[in-house]
């Protein structure tokens, strides 16, 4: 069976669609807004540990959710059987938050002809055994390159989300959505010292580009070299100090501390820090955010969203003023406002709600290094992990994996166990310079929300933000 005859056509194999669009409309009468969202998913995960194969795992899934939204409730049910019977089931049940009805159906979104990424299959790209035969060649590499390095683990992943979105005026949305990233770990150990490294990432591609020989040779050598760099870190200091970050995935802290902040549903309700604030300055100038969809072959970008509505370039922050918020539909109908294309849910078992796509802060005029240079006592953070962030006041945690002590302009030694802790919407008006290097993370970010975890982008130019705290060991 070839790629094209075997992709998600759930109206010519599953379903008639007149007797599906009839029971959606049923579900739908007298609703604000409302479809039927039919998905089709296939995952595959490897993992080379240890010298091995540790896991192996393949998945598919398909089913649909059916959604009635009257006012601030919606109605939402799903089921993995598309059959006649469960959509009648699932209309019944949405059918409630509808009521007596009494609400106009909002219009579709208008049509798009645009691709931000291909279609094609990622599973065609390479047999099983090639897989596991290009990992073992990937770990054999890895521990070559340093005689320090005692473990490397080696990740694949690849998805294909294929999705169906009729609306109860008979409207049809579809988009095929590949998903693969590469992620390499390595551990090195120096006098009893252990410590690790990690790079990696991907995209809305197929798995060539990861597989290409030039690509994963450079990605295991900067895994090996964050780990070299913590194996002679430092205690870091404690206290409060000027900050610089570097470019790229750093950008995970604009997401977090600002970009939550900045989706409509929380501000509809009050509950963000930005929340009123429209028009108002909430950033140093110079600070533009953009949320951005459709870049070409990102993690974060999607044709259409989970509604239906084309993926747009959206404006958050233009030179530290509060210009718009990421909707989705029905957050952009309350506040009077239009939709943005962020309409998002994990799958058919989710209903959609304001999310991120790729979250970046545009670049300035400051040269990097002289950034660096101009730190008179702070630290340099190129790197980060996990961190935790309350969305109702913006206050932020996180963990950095690559930080360096900075003396009078001079960048000294690596430290370890630096936390940054703040608050987002200080932190945007304390920015003191923006470097002209904004760029992309590498492909390798997920944002939960609300139990919902959806594929991301962030991104960042080289800033220096003041008077941050920084949790460490030292004082």
């Amino acid at each position: 069976m070839n790629a094209e005859n075997s992709r998600f056509r759930p109206f010519d194999t599953d379903l008639d669609e007149a007797a599906a669009l009839k029971i959606l409309k049923s579900a739908t009468n007298g609703a604000d807004d409302g479809e039927l969202f039919l998905e089709r998913r296939r995952s595959e995960a490897l993992l080379f540990d240890d010298g091995r194969v540790k896991t192996a795992s393949y998945d598919a899934s398909e089913g649909f959710g059916l959604r009635a939204v009257k006012g601030e409730t919606a109605g939402y049910a799903h089921s993995t059987q598309l059959t006649e019977a469960a959509l009648k089931r699932a209309a019944e049940t949405a059918r409630l938050a509808v009521g007596s009805g009494g609400g106009t159906l909002a219009d579709a979104a208008p049509a798009t002809n645009q691709r931000f990424y291909t279609d094609a299959d990622p599973f065609a790209d390479a047999p099983f055994e090639g897989k596991v035969d290009l990992l073992a060649e990937i770990d054999t590499f890895a521990r070559a390159l340093d005689k320090r390095v005692v473990q490397v683990s080696v990740s694949m992943t690849a998805s294909f989300q294929e999705i169906e979105i009729l609306r109860p005026d008979g409207l049809r949305r579809g988009d095929a959505r590949p998903l693969t990233r590469l992620n390499i770990s390595v551990i090195v150990e120096e006098n009893g010292r252990r410590e690790s490294g990690h790079a990696g990432g991907g995209g809305r591609h197929s798995l060539l580009p990861l597989m290409e020989k030039d690509h994963w040779q450079s990605v295991a050598k900067e895994a090996l070299r964050v780990a070299l760099v913590n194996l002679s870190a430092e205690d870091a200091p404690a206290g409060v100090m000027d900050v610089v970050l570097g470019p790229g995935w750093p950008g995970i802290l604009l997401h977090e501390a600002v970009g939550h902040g900045l989706e409509g549903d929380f501000n509809r309700k009050k509950t963000s820090a930005f929340a009123g604030l429209m028009g108002e300055r909430v950033a140093a100038k110079g600070v533009t955010v953009i949320d951005d969809g459709t870049i070409p072959d990102r993690r974060g970008s999607i044709t259409i969203d989970d509604e239906g509505m084309a993926s747009q370039r959206n404006i958050l922050i233009e030179d530290g003023i509060l210009v718009g918020y990421m909707q989705d539909r029905q957050n952009a109908r309350l506040m009077g406002v239009e939709a943005t294309g962020n309409g998002r849910r994990e799958s058919y078992a989710h209903a959609p709600m304001p999310r991120m796509t790729n979250t970046f802060m545009l670049g300035g005029n400051a040269d990097p290094e002289s950034i660096v240079k101009d730190l008179k006592d702070g630290i340099w953070a190129v790197g980060f992990g996990g961190g935790q962030v309350d969305i109702t006041n913006g206050k932020y945690v996180f963990s950095c994996t690559e930080a360096y002590k900075v003396k009078n302009g001079k960048v000294g030694a690596p430290i370890k166990g630096a936390t940054l802790i703040g608050d987002g919407a200080t932190s945007l008006q304390h920015i003191k310079a923006i470097g002209n290097d904004m760029q992309l993370d590498p492909g390798m970010g997920n944002c939960g929300k609300q139990g919902q975890w959806v594929p991301v982008g962030v991104g960042l130019p080289t800033l220096m933000i003041g008077g941050l705290t920084i949790g460490g060991s030292q004082t």
